[in-house]
């Protein structure tokens, strides 16, 4: 079923749990993380970056996911992730995604209030949940020993305050991509932005963290985790060998990468506790 991204994440309300965001880039990718989604009994958000938006036929794939999502026999949210502009926000609302994430971390903090707060206000209107963006988080070779990089507290509490985010991604010591070095998170700031804020926290750059690093980062305060990488990661190892073994590739190798899609986020889920959910 077809929900929002504030009736995804209320679940962790009655029980303390990590949902879901797997970003994908096709059919495969979005059926496969449902189906580990329903096995598990869980809520779970199906998302596409902003950054794919205009590298492909971004309606289509918008239609299959929300297809995808009426279908399915668990709470699912389709969401666009890291939003820079109003233009692909609105193409997101027009195409019946029911989450946009705004990412005004570049912004001055003024500047992302202002902008984040206009974006929800448009998307409430219609029903659809925001995710805001406060603080830095980069890439592989992300400064771990800048402080201006990571979410402050202070700024945190203020910004979910005048912006009404249903959601904030928080920059903790994550980053996107494979980690070049060992992350180390500073729990005691996602604590302190917890106790700070009411809106659900986001954990953004998940792929590559141990499961203990999981955990912790849930037991916290955070409600949503984003995973992207490592299901690609996941299909590049396992594919290859595959299709040397395999002499029908269609539709063998759709198949394939759905189940490996599947069983990956199965992985993950677990960790994140999102299990008998539903």
């Amino acid at each position: 079923m077809l929900v929002n991204l504030n009736e995804v994440l209320s679940y962790t309300k009655v029980k303390k749990f990590g949902v879901g965001m797997f970003n994908g880039l096709s059919a495969d990718f979005y059926e496969g993380v449902i189906d580990a989604a329903e096995q598990l009994r869980c809520p779970i958000i199906i998302g596409v970056a902003d950054r794919f938006v205009d590298r492909l036929d971004f309606e289509m794939i918008a239609e299959v996911m929300i297809f995808l999502a009426k279908r399915a026999s668990v709470p699912v949210c389709v969401h666009l992730d890291h939003a820079k502009s109003l233009k692909n926000i609105m193409r997101a609302i027009k195409a019946g995604f029911t989450s946009v994430m705004f990412d005004g971390s570049s912004l001055q903090f003024e500047e992302n209030i202002k902008r984040t707060k206009e974006i929800v206000e448009i998307a409430h209107s219609v029903g659809v949940s925001v995710e805001g963006e406060l603080g830095v988080v980069g890439r592989g070779d992300f400064d771990f020993k800048n402080p201006e990089f990571y979410t402050k507290p202070n700024e945190a509490e203020e910004f979910a305050q005048k912006t009404n985010v249903d959601a904030l991604a928080v920059s903790i010591g994550t980053v996107h991509g494979v980690y070049k070095g060992k992350p180390k998170l500073d729990f005691e700031r996602l604590s302190e932005i917890r106790k700070r804020v009411d809106c659900y926290l986001v954990l953004h750059g998940g792929s590559g963290l141990s499961d203990e690093d999981f955990k912790k980062c849930i037991e916290y305060g955070i409600n949503k985790v984003n995973i992207f990488t490592d299901l690609t990661l996941a299909v590049n190892a396992q594919l290859p060998e595959f299709i040397k073994q395999t002499e029908d590739l269609t539709p063998a190798i759709f198949e394939k990468i759905r189940e490996i899609v599947k069983q990956e986020a199965i992985k993950k889920l677990k960790i994140f506790g999102s299990y008998n959910i539903i």
